[in-house]
This record gives structure tokens, sequence and C-alpha cells, in this order.
């Protein structure tokens, strides 16, 4: 073991992050800036950092907030975003993403954090970390800018699973409201399952049932369920978790995110119209800073798989040094709060009482 990993391991009270440095199109240099970014901000996080050892080595080198606090595992295979998952099952041993999910998986780290290929990286994570007891189909859960109190709504299934029968949506919302008291600290989450109408006649079969089963186990699962909710109400204050199957919900994460480009791109042109447009943006340049930040998709990067023995974070595969310290941030977060150990342990009562998605409790009493 080097001086390095023995920083790393004997850290008081760290948080190990396992973070894949290859796949992201901005290459392992904006990833090791990411995780330098996080490091100097929070002295809590320590990270096992994988991909090419003579890369990386020279990249955290050159990050004096990474010092002592950084222990890199050599993987010289990368995961491209054009490999096939089927491909990386078999082919991808040597890989960074990998080796980064391994970590986890071996109990060495806590959360893996990657910018790489999504499809590869869950069929990778549902492999090797296994899906918890009584999950069909895992689900990848995103934060959206909202009008809520909170700042964020969840939205879940966004791309894991394009299909999801009244099972699967029941199993999102109890996921969904136990992310939402862990990463979002509500207390009882407002959930709404997503349908072209409000009304309860409206709306595929299994959407009608998986409304009703979500209704009964409100109460015991400690959530309040708001009923049906449409698109419009995603970045509204109706609910904090939105339930949907991955094929809607990836083509609203899609959608949203070119609107929010869309509006930055036609503010910029706005104030370049004219010598008074710019002053006017010159006056509001400090409001118009707050509104780039509340829709800047880099700070709500992100995406949580759910259902897995284990926490992996997918961060945007364009993420910039904001993008990935803002998926760091995340990772922290819900390892700060057990989250995996309470996920599980809500899942297992799900199980045992189909009907009643009993709540369950951490050690120190309170709601998972």
């Amino acid at each position: 073991m080097t001086a390095q990993t023995e920083t790393v391991k004997s850290g008081a009270g760290r948080i190990v992050i396992s973070v894949d440095a290859m796949g992201g199109d901005r290459g392992p240099a904006a990833v090791v800036a990411g995780i330098s970014r996080s490091a100097k901000k929070n002295p809590d996080i320590a990270f096992l950092l994988h991909g090419p050892k003579d890369t990386l080595t020279k990249l955290v080198a050159k990050k004096k907030p990474l010092t002592g606090r950084v222990e890199i595992r050599d993987a010289e295979g990368v995961v491209t975003m054009e490999d096939k998952p089927s491909q990386v099952m078999r082919h991808g041993k040597s890989t960074s993403m990998w080796s980064a999910i391994e970590s986890v998986r071996n109990g060495e780290a806590d959360v893996c954090v990657s910018c790489g290929n999504t499809g590869a990286l869950m069929m990778l994570s549902v492999v090797r970390l296994r899906k918890l007891p009584g999950i069909n189909r895992p689900a990848i859960a995103v934060l959206w800018p909202s009008r809520s109190a909170s700042g964020f709504n969840i939205m879940l299934d966004v791309g894991a699973d394009i299909r999801a029968d009244e099972h699967d949506l029941l199993q999102y919302a109890l996921m969904g409201a136990s992310y939402a008291r862990n990463g979002m600290e509500l207390k009882r989450p407002r959930i709404g399952l997503l349908n072209v109408g409000t009304e309860e006649h409206k709306g595929r079969a299994e959407l009608k049932a998986a409304h009703d089963m979500i209704s009964e186990n409100a109460d015991t699962a400690n959530f309040e369920f708001v009923g049906f909710v449409e698109g419009g109400d995603i970045p509204g204050d109706v609910a904090d978790v939105i339930v949907t199957d991955g094929f809607t919900g990836n083509i609203a994460l899609k959608t949203g995110e070119g609107t929010a480009s869309l509006i930055g791109s036609l503010l910029r042109e706005a104030f370049k119209f004219s010598p008074l447009s710019r002053l006017a943006a010159l006056l509001a340049y400090t409001s118009l800073q707050r509104l780039n930040k509340r829709i800047d998709p880099r700070r709500v990067n992100g995406g949580v798989f759910l259902g897995l023995n284990g926490t992996v974070v997918k961060s945007h595969g364009s993420s910039d040094a904001t993008g990935v310290s803002a998926a760091v941030k995340l990772a922290f977060k819900l390892s700060q709060s057990g989250f995996s150990e309470k996920l599980a342990a809500r899942v297992a009562s799900a199980v045992s009482l189909p009907q009643d998605a009993a709540t369950s409790q951490d050690n120190n009493g309170t709601t998972s």
C-alpha cells in the first residue's frame, strides 16, 4: 500500500467516493478539476480515481487540494459513448468504469460517480452491484429546477428502462420518496404520477392501476400522494417527486435541457440587439446571473441509479469541472445520509408487505 493510499484510508471520518476519470466528452482533465473543486470545499471527502495511472498522476499533482486525498487505481481501458453495453460486459474488465463500480461492490468506496456511457454504466451497475431484493427495474432519478420551496423536484425514471408496469411505478414512488427524504431532507414528500391529464379516468391501464396502488400505500409509507400530474407540473410546486416510465422521463429530460439552452441563447441574442439592450443587460447583470444559475443543468448534474446494492451517480457526459463537482456533492450527501441502507430497508418493507409499504426507520428512529 502506498503512502497516498494510507492517507486516503486513514482520513478521519472521510467518505470515499469512487470516480471514473474516463469516458466523459471532456476527458480526465475536467474530472480531476471537478474533484479538486469538491476537495477544496469539503475536507470530509476522499477519492478513488480510476484510469490510466501515468495520465492521472500528472493531472492530480497539479491540484493542491487533492494532496493526500486521492488513490489512483490503474485502468487502461475506456468505455466510449459508442460502446454497446453488451460489449462492455464481455470485454470491459480492464476499463475505468468497471474498476470504479468494483470499488463500491468491494466496500472500498461508498458511491460511484461516472460521466461515461449511461447504458453501459447501468448494465455494469446492475450486474456487479445487483438489484435490491424485490426490485424489478432500477430507475434513474434526476433533480429538476422547480418553483417548489426546495428549488428542485425529483423525477424518475429518466431512462434506466423504457418500460414500467404498475408494480414498477409503485417501487419508483417508494424509491423517490426515500431519495427526497435523504437527498432533499423532505420529511413527507409529495408524490405525483405523470399522465396526460389529472382526471382519474385518463391514461393507460397501468397508470390507473399504479394510481390506486400508490394511493393505498401513501400513509404507511409516509408520503403524500397528489394523484396524476401533467408535464407542466414537472417544474411546478404541486409535487416533490414525479413518477413516470423511462421512455417518457428521458424525453422530458432532454426536452427540458434543450429548452434551458434555448432560453439562454435567446436572452444573449436579445441583449445584443442594440446599445440600449446592452445597457439593460448590464443593469440586469445580477438578476441574469441568478437566472442562469437556476437553469444551468451543470449545477443540478447527477442522475442517481436507484434500486441497487450501492449508490451510483451518473454525471452528464459533457460535464465540465462545475458539473463533476455538482455530481460529487450529490454523491457525498447521499453517502453521508446512509441513503443506500435506508432505501434497502424501505424496499424490503414494501416487499414483505406488498399492500402496505411499511415505514422503515434508521438507527436514530427517523423515517428512511
